[in-house]
């Protein structure tokens, strides 16, 4: 096991091992639209920039500010697996600034 997975909660590994692509990737101006969508669907307000973005297999389904650590996902699929690596991935930028 490389040391990236291994430094990953156990549990969240094996549930989003069950998942088909997810990328954790920076937002960008590129992606406004697709923000506002997920915060109106869950009824949200959008996190404070910078964020974090999270898709399963192409759709965004969470997003995660940086700064406050406010979250927002999909509220019609499972993400909570997918928040917890965005959160996990939000404290190892922080800790390496």
């Amino acid at each position: 096991m490389n040391r990236r997975n291994h430094d990953v909660p156990r549990a969240v590994r094996r549930v989003v091992a069950g998942r088909g692509r997810i990328v954790i990737r920076r937002a960008d101006a590129n992606d406004a639209g697709a923000l506002l969508r997920l915060v109106q669907l869950a009824d949200r307000p959008a996190p404070r920039e910078p964020v974090l973005l999270a898709e399963s297999d192409g759709q965004l389904v969470a997003a995660v500010s940086t700064v406050t650590g406010e979250t927002v996902a999909d509220p019609f699929v499972a993400t909570a697996d997918v928040v917890a690596l965005l959160e996990f991935r939000a404290r190892q930028l922080d800790s390496a600034a």
